[in-house]
């Protein structure tokens, strides 16, 4: 199977302080080396998700499917964008993380859905000029500003 990438968001149950994200972050960045997944993860204060994934197709779903959309700790999980990709857009990272305003988050994600979709139309793919709105993004924010962990 080729390379693979899906990008999803999701809203958290409950708050994420700083101590659940640094786990969540350490958990995520441990499995991913292991499983040669890479990927970004944002997050708002709202307690909204935004995550890309990449790697092997079969690993990627897994992950999604068996074990990030069944996670207690977030619910209303959905696929924006899935498919094969020419080349991995995150390589660097294991899990990339930042901190999201709501703003700029619904600024990504309009960019992320810009046509309807329609009840069992097939994944839209994951548009080149959105992963380079995230990767622009993560590349704007001065690491001292206390947006990553």
């Amino acid at each position: 199977m080729g390379l693979y990438h899906l990008l999803y968001q999701s809203q958290a149950r409950a708050p994420f302080d700083t101590p659940a994200l640094t786990a969540l972050l350490h958990q995520a960045r441990a499995f991913n080396r292991t499983h040669h997944l890479s990927g970004l993860l944002l997050h708002t204060p709202d307690g909204r998700f935004l995550q890309i994934l990449e790697g092997e197709e079969a690993v990627v779903r897994a992950l999604y499917y068996d074990h990030i959309v069944p996670d207690p700790r977030h619910h209303r999980c959905r696929v924006l964008g899935a498919g094969a990709c020419a080349r991995r857009n995150f390589a660097d990272w294991n899990m990339g993380f930042r901190i999201a305003t709501a703003e700029e988050l619904h600024a990504l994600l309009g960019a992320a859905t810009p046509y309807a979709q329609v009840l069992f139309a097939p994944l839209p793919r994951v548009r080149p000029e959105l992963t380079q709105l995230l990767l622009d993004f993560v590349a704007n924010q001065a690491p001292e500003s206390g947006s990553y962990l």
